[in-house]
Formats: C-alpha cells, sequence, structure tokens
C-alpha cells in the first residue's frame, strides 16, 4: 500500500504525514529534520527551516512509502 503519492499535499504537517505514515519517521530522522516540536508545520516549511531539499525529501518519503 503506498500512502505517499505523487500529488502529495505539501501543506500538510509533519506530525500529520507522521501520524498516517509511521514509515516517514526514518525519513525525516534521516534529514534531521525536526519531528517533535516542530512537527506541527507544513511540510514545505519544515524543510525551508530544516535547509532539506524539498524535492530529495519527496523522493525519499516516496521511496519509503511505497511497498516493492
Amino acid at each position: 500500500m503506498a500512502l505517499i503519492s505523487d500529488a502529495l499535499d505539501l501543506s500538510q504537517t509533519v506530525n500529520a504525514l507522521v501520524a498516517r505514515d509511521p514509515r516517514t519517521v526514518a525519513v525525516f530522522n534521516h534529514f534531521g529534520m525536526d519531528m517533535c516540536c516542530g512537527g506541527g508545520v507544513p511540510i514545505a516549511e519544515a524543510a525551508a527551516r530544516d535547509g532539506v531539499d524539498l524535492a530529495v525529501l519527496l523522493a525519499a518519503l516516496r521511496s519509503a512509502t511505497t511497498d516493492s
């Protein structure tokens, strides 16, 4: 089951995505992104805040949540 689609809603918060699909935790940890106090912001905002390339993050999220 793939929960992260090509049309990922970038306004969704980090916390909402983690709650929807716990496999994303490893991705956010890999990039050193704050999921605790900083998880209440949209994914795009969190990536910018933490200095993570959004395209790379999205590719990693898709990869982590797509069953082979």
